[in-house]
């Protein structure tokens, strides 16, 4: 897809009025569904809109003797990444008992499908979005399979270029895709913070005039705020229960309080990001009549007396003429005692 110069910048196009929140469980499970459960009850109170986790078959994902990204072996010493994911499966079956968990405990389900052929079976458990993971961002047929199905689709970017994120986003739209969110994200585990490039997401919305979001691998919660403050409508993060357990994601993910105090963070900064319209807030007017200056009397001026320059002066509050409209050189038709504002009412006009 080519991208489109001329569009309106993110700002204008995407003011954040809500934002949705993805705790994102991935495999921290460690391959226990009792674990899995407990995630579910964690990303529910702390206030994450949806809890996701993700889908794959170690032998249908990977071919043998495939090693393990940088990543992956630092944290787990595995070689070999088809050993490293099967420790890491969920059945099918256990899924579905997350998503009945998540029913219950009112968070949405979501589970990136490495394998399509289960996404029928995801969303019959209650999935009402396609989460799309950065490493199939080439899978083409994987991407006219998703699209067929009418949901909503979170596209995360990590190592692509613009280029391939229009040709994923083509795929997506010549296969029926109608709701299509591109989250930028940097592959690595934790990312550096001059590995972000949080700015991106204003070249990836310009480009295709789709609203963004940002799936966070860097450590701690100022990457996630930083990007709602861009314009991020969706924020995905890693969590885990315990960031000493084993595994290739724990190290890089948010412990469930962290998750909590980001969540609150990330719904403040949407607050203050307002309507961008620029007027006074609530409650500011009536500070405003009390902190600007208006006309007040320097002297007790009888009625009929011709207000000079040394006659007045700006003071606060404003409830007198304000600062452009001087009453010097006008009659005043009323007296004005010192120190009282000098209003409209009390001139007769100019001076004869």
């Amino acid at each position: 897809m080519r991208p489109d110069l001329d569009a309106p910048g993110l700002e204008a196009q995407f003011a954040v009025s809500n934002l949705l929140v993805i705790a994102e469980a991935g495999v921290n499970h460690n391959g226990d569904l009792g674990r899995a459960l407990e995630m579910v009850s964690a990303a529910a109170a702390a206030g994450a809109d949806y809890v996701k986790f993700q889908a794959f078959t170690a032998a249908e994902l990977v071919a043998a003797g495939t090693g393990t990204a940088a990543y992956q072996g630092a944290n787990t010493g595995e070689a070999d990444q088809a050993a490293l994911l099967r420790g890491l499966e969920l059945s099918v079956e256990a899924f579905g008992e997350i998503a009945s968990a998540c029913r219950a405990q009112g968070i949405g389900f979501l589970c990136t499908a490495f394998d399509a052929n289960v996404i029928n079976a995801l969303i019959d458990f209650g999935m009402d979005r396609i989460k799309v993971a950065s490493g199939e961002l080439t899978n083409t047929p994987a991407l006219q399979r998703f699209a067929v199905l009418g949901l909503p689709i979170l596209l995360s970017t990590g190592m692509a270029t613009l280029g391939e994120v229009g040709n994923a986003v083509d795929d997506l739209k010549g296969a029926g895709a109608t709701d299509i969110t591109l989250l930028h994200c940097t592959s690595l585990y934790p990312a550096a913070p001059e590995s972000l490039n949080l700015r991106a997401m204003a070249t990836i919305a310009d480009a295709f005039g789709l609203p963004v979001g940002y799936s966070d691998h860097s450590l701690g919660d100022h990457a996630s705020v930083a990007a709602v403050a861009l314009g991020a409508r969706v924020i995905e993060k890693h969590f885990t229960l315990d960031r000493c357990l084993p595994g290739p994601d724990h190290k890089a993910s948010l412990e469930t309080d962290e998750l909590a105090a980001m969540i609150v963070r990330l719904r403040q900064t949407v607050a203050m990001l307002g309507d961008a319209e620029k007027k006074p807030a609530p409650g500011e007017t009536e500070t405003a009549a009390l902190v600007r200056r208006s006309w007040h009397a320097l002297r007790d001026m009888p009625a009929g007396a011709v207000v000079g320059a040394a006659d007045v002066v700006l003071k606060r509050p404003a409830d007198g003429l304000p600062p452009a409209q001087s009453p010097a050189g006008k009659r005043l038709s009323t007296a004005v005692k010192a120190d009282a504002p000098v209003r409209a009412s009390d001139l007769a006009g100019a001076a004869g």
